[in-house]
């Protein structure tokens, strides 16, 4: 029987307790931040190009008040950026890790769901199916 391959820790056994966790709650953070569908599809809406507001509400069907919420976290987080030019606000993402993040993380998920077969159950991302 082989030897069975040790499972790869989130971060080195050299990080300390303290610096460990300041990791893990920004990692939580930042995946609570993304943890919202209509937020994802606003950072897929703006991920090309800055939009505006209207520009948004059109492409990720969803109500004023609702977007702009989300776009207030998101722009809270550091995710993305903002400005405004007469009486229209544009946005745009700031973050591009983040949006790499969701990309990847959104990409696999897609093939997953695609083709259930690809990945083998103990490596999916999605939902076992």
């Amino acid at each position: 029987m082989p030897d069975a391959q040790p499972t790869p820790r989130l971060l080195d056994e050299a990080a300390d307790e303290q610096a460990a966790d300041r990791v893990f709650d920004s990692a939580a953070e930042l995946f609570g931040v993304l943890a919202t569908p209509l937020r994802l599809r606003i950072l897929n809406a703006i991920c090309t190009k800055e939009k505006s507001v209207g520009d948004i509400l059109a492409a990720v069907e969803s109500t004023q008040p609702n977007v702009s919420q989300h776009l207030k976290v998101l722009y809270q987080a550091g995710i993305v950026a903002k400005r405004r030019m007469g009486n229209q606000m544009y946005y745009r993402v700031q973050s591009e890790k983040a949006v790499q993040l969701c990309r990847t993380v959104c990409t696999q998920i897609a093939i997953e769901l695609d083709d259930p077969d690809s990945v083998s159950q103990s490596q999916r991302l999605a939902r076992r199916i």
